[in-house]
C-alpha cells in the first residue's frame, strides 16, 4: 500500500484528467522508494508515515512530473530538490556506511 495515494498526488500537482495516471503512479512508487533509501527504511515499514515524509513524497513526485522532458535535452539536474532532503534528514538512520 503507498503512502500517497494517485488521487492526492494529482490533487498537489493539480492534474485533473486521467491521462498521466499509469506515469505519475510510476513516479509515486519511485519516489517512495527512493526516499525509503534514503532514510535506510523501506516507507511501508512505517506505521503511521508521518504526514512530513507524505509531503516529501508528494514534492518529489511533483518534481519527477514536472521535470521528465529535462533529461531528453542534456540539461542536468538534481536528484531531489532540497527540500525533499531537508525533510528526511530527520528521519535518516544512517549518516554513514559502516566500514566492511
Amino acid at each position: 500500500m503507498s503512502a500517497v495515494s494517485l488521487e492526492l498526488a494529482k490533487a498537489h500537482m493539480k492534474v485533473d484528467d486521467t491521462a498521466e495516471d499509469a506515469l505519475i503512479s510510476l513516479y509515486i512508487e519511485a519516489a517512495e522508494a527512493w526516499c525509503g533509501n534514503y532514510i535506510g527504511k523501506a516507507i511501508a515499514d512505517l506505521e503511521p508515515v508521518p504526514a512530513d515524509i507524505k509531503l516529501a513524497i508528494l514534492r518529489l513526485v511533483a518534481f519527477y512530473f514536472e521535470c521528465r522532458n529535462i533529461a531528453s535535452f542534456g540539461l542536468s539536474m538534481q536528484l531531489a530538490p532540497h527540500g525533499v532532503t531537508s525533510i528526511l534528514d530527520s528521519y535518516r538512520e544512517r549518516w554513514f556506511t559502516d566500514a566492511a
